[in-house]
């Protein structure tokens, strides 16, 4: 079993990429396997409603110049899907956001009835509207929706830094644990009745 793991950071290794990693981590040790896919610092082009992708089997979008077919063709040997971005004004970033409506109008066969999460990562505020955003187009695609000990937050602004989050991080290990065991049951593998998830550790904001 595979989980694609997408970046939708501008910023390669910035703290959305060390969330995304954090559960990449997490999926290993449950004995599944990830890949984190960036999405680059190159335009994504928004969905223009040709209606194309439909005259071609609902299988590719039309224009192939970004990264979206690729992540279809990839959805194809993946058994589920997780996208992560910064919040930018309360938002995901536009790249992911065109590219999430893209490879799901025109390659929805590949991530229908998949497992999804969604994960963000903020300076400060905006994460709860932001991973709202994200989770939408996928509740459209009958897509059961993973999810972990607190909404899929991580708090950083220099690269790197969410990694001082401890409880983030362990939102991360956690949604891993759980999208690990969803699998396994979806795919009829001897799991427990519940997850083995580790004891909560809260971090506030005021130390």
């Amino acid at each position: 079993m595979k989980v694609l793991l997408i970046n939708g950071s501008p910023r390669k290794n910035g703290n959305t990429h060390t969330a995304l990693e954090e559960i990449s981590q997490q999926l290993t040790t449950e004995n599944i396997e990830s890949e984190i896919l960036w999405i680059g610092q190159k335009p994504v082009r928004g969905c223009i409603a040709c209606g194309k992708c439909k005259a071609n089997g609902n299988s590719r979008c039309v224009f192939n110049d970004d990264i979206t077919n690729t992540v279809i063709e990839k959805m194809e040997n993946c058994d589920a899907v997780i996208v992560a971005s910064p919040v930018y004004y309360g938002q995901p970033s536009g790249q992911l956001l065109c590219l999430q409506q893209r490879m799901l109008f025109a390659g929805g066969a590949n991530f229908v009835g998949k497992p999804a999460a969604a994960v963000t990562v903020c300076r400060r505020g905006g994460a709860t509207a932001t991973y709202q955003t994200l989770l939408m187009p996928f509740q459209m695609m009958n897509m059961p929706i993973v999810t972990s000990q607190y909404w899929n937050l991580a708090y950083g602004r220099n690269e790197g830094e969410a990694a001082q989050d401890v409880e983030g991080m362990q939102t991360m290990r956690t949604l891993a644990t759980n999208m690990s065991w969803l699998l396994k049951k979806i795919h009829g593998i001897e799991a427990p009745q519940q997850p083995q998830r580790e004891a909560w550790n809260a971090m506030n904001f005021i130390r």
